[in-house]
């Protein structure tokens, strides 16, 4: 087309009109004059039913703060720079089938009154979507590098099935259900084609944060949520994650505290509780630091929002995830600042003797050297030197018989410690543990020393036990 048989064109055009460029290669000069022939004196742009299907942008796209009065289509097409449609209204639906995005695709504060489904659409840069308004129940299919949901507006229900995405949904406003699932397989197009994804890596939906979200009516199905911070999130409790999602861990391995290894027990955390132990001086190893310019929580600020988590957990029975979290709970009030010493002082020995009634094979260790010092105390100070015999007297007057039995006070073992560890002592030694650890009494009789020994074995090994089945009974309730 000539200068001038695109100046006669752009004449017949007024605000409002409909236009259909399907196929058409854009420059940034063809769009800006475009949009200028749609543009009443100090207002913007306004289309009518707007046909850019299969269109080709190579610049830069500005659609900013144009109105869309009719439906727009914009199936197949390709952009090829960086897009902007902000503060775009669109009135009618909108097209994005099979729609490429080379670079980043801006919709900040768009306005979709009537949007039914957005996409399928690839983007390998950033979708952007913050502060828009979605007036009606829609659905968003896209595959794209990240997508920025900041401050976004759900009026109504809404699904986003998304692909590789890196999610920051950081004070959305959801005012109805709203469902973010992660899409297992490539998106299929109208044209019965899959969608294609180059340049994008092959990864599962990450949810980056969710703060001031009311999680309450979000639902999030296969998401990795290894990086995402929960802290500041509203209702968390009532949060629902469906399928395969995924959680940070702790470290693996063994690790180097100051001078000592450590080994950190499985469990699933969150990426601020990663963050606060990386910031410590002692104990860092492993953990994944805070992004530039992201505030590390202390453990105060953190324990109610595992507090929040478990409750989750729970109400989904998912009982061992919620173990988890308690057990995260219990660190950060062992942690925090604002707990008395006293407090702190029991969490710990809590937390070593059993992991909080979390961990069993730590109480099942703690209850079996417990077992083994009973019975070396036992064979060397406990059992007397020899069995005790009594002695039967007995005085007849008349009729009448009266019998006394003497029973000689237990003789403390005077043999050298070697002699004392033997069989026959051993095996009364482990037969009072045993009944020690039911609560019972053995029956045997013992040194002073021995009946002090068998009164803290019955106290200590008993809890112990106790706390090894609730260990258990955390991992395998549903």
């Amino acid at each position: 087309m000539s200068e001038g048989e695109r100046s006669d064109y752009f004449s017949t055009l007024s605000s409002g009109a409909d236009i259909d460029h399907r196929g058409t290669p854009f420059t940034e000069q063809l769009l800006t004059d475009l949009l200028g022939a749609l543009t009443v004196p100090a207002g913007p742009p306004r289309l009518g039913h707007a046909l850019f299907d299969r269109a080709e942008f190579s610049d830069d796209v500005r659609f900013d703060g144009v109105e869309f009065s009719g439906d727009a289509h914009f199936d197949e097409t390709e952009f090829r720079g960086e897009v902007h449609f902000d503060g775009a209204i669109f009135s009618g639906n909108i097209h994005f089938n099979g729609a490429g995005f080379s670079g980043d695709a801006w919709f900040r504060r768009a306005v979709f009154e009537r949007a039914v489904v957005v996409g399928p659409l690839r983007c390998t840069g950033m979708l952007d979507l913050s502060e828009a308004v979605f007036g009606s129940p829609v659905t968003i299919e896209a595959a794209a590098a990240s997508v920025r949901c900041r401050r976004t507006q759900w009026v109504s229900t809404a699904v986003l099935r998304l692909r590789h995405a890196a999610v920051d949904l950081s004070d959305a406003v959801l005012e109805h259900p709203v469902t973010l699932a992660s899409a297992s397989r490539p998106f299929t197009e109208r044209n019965g084609f899959q969608l294609a994804e180059p340049n994008l890596p092959v990864r599962q939906v990450r949810v980056m944060s969710l703060r001031g979200v009311d999680a309450a009516h979000l639902v999030l199905s296969d998401i990795d949520l290894s990086e995402c911070r929960f802290a500041g999130t509203i209702h968390l409790d009532q949060l629902r994650l469906e399928g395969r999602y995924r959680l940070a861990a702790t470290p693996s391995g063994l690790r180097r505290r100051g001078m000592w290894p450590v080994r950190w027990t499985p469990r699933r955390t969150m990426a601020e509780e990663h963050y606060w132990r990386a910031a410590r001086r002692v104990g860092a190893e492993g953990w994944s630091p805070a992004p530039e310019g992201e505030e590390v929580l202390m453990p105060t600020a953190l324990a109610p929002v595992y507090r929040q988590l478990r409750k989750a957990f729970e109400d989904g029975k998912h009982e061992p995830g919620a173990a988890d979290f308690y057990y995260g709970e219990m660190e950060m009030r062992r942690h925090a600042d604002d707990i008395p010493w006293g407090e702190r002082s029991l969490l710990t020995v809590y937390w070593l003797l059993s992991g909080y009634g979390m961990r069993a094979s730590r109480a099942f260790g703690w209850l079996l050297l417990a077992m083994m010092t009973t019975v070396l105390a036992m064979m060397l100070w406990g059992l007397p030197q020899s069995d005790i015999k009594s002695a039967h007297t007995g005085t007849l007057t008349g009729r009448i018989m009266t019998m006394t039995t003497e029973t000689p006070d237990p003789v403390n073992p005077n043999g050298s410690y070697p002699t004392r560890l033997s069989t026959e002592r051993f095996d009364k030694s482990l037969r009072v543990v045993l009944n020690s650890v039911i609560f019972r009494s053995s029956g045997q009789d013992l040194t002073t020393t021995g009946t002090y020994v068998e009164m803290a074995s019955r106290l200590s090994e008993p809890v112990l036990l106790g706390l090894a089945v609730v260990g258990i009974r955390s991992r395998v309730k549903r």
